[in-house]
């Protein structure tokens, strides 16, 4: 079984930044594609960011610019960096893993999701 465990998150100003991770563990196969999801209040979850198995990216429009994805295979961890935070990135983040390698849209383990808070 599959177990993405996140951490970092919480509460800042506009303008600020946070870095969130996301390690998986329990897996007897080589981890796929890799991304971040989030859901605010009222709104479906949106894809923010994911990262194939070989480094390809894809960010969503309102992120481009402020938020940097990255992964280091060997510990199976995948990054979030967050810059220019505003308010409207008040979310749930949830980290997602898949086993295919190449997509941009990762969704067959999720994790349990962290609070990211930003205040003006």
């Amino acid at each position: 079984q599959v177990q993405l465990v996140e951490s970092g998150g919480g509460l800042t100003q506009t303008g600020g930044s946070l870095g969130l991770s996301c390690t998986a563990s329990g897996t007897r196969f080589t981890i796929g594609a890799m991304g971040w999801y989030r859901q605010a209040p009222g709104k479906q979850r949106e894809l923010v960011a994911a990262i194939t198995r070989g480094g390809s990216t894809n960010y969503a429009d309102s992120v481009k610019g402020r938020f940097t994805i990255s992964r280091d295979n060997a510990k199976n961890t995948l990054y979030l960096q967050m810059n220019s935070l505003k308010p409207e990135d008040t979310a749930v983040y949830y980290c997602a893993a898949d086993r295919r390698f190449t997509t941009l849209t990762p969704n067959d383990y999720w994790g349990q999701g962290t609070q990211v808070t930003v205040f003006s």
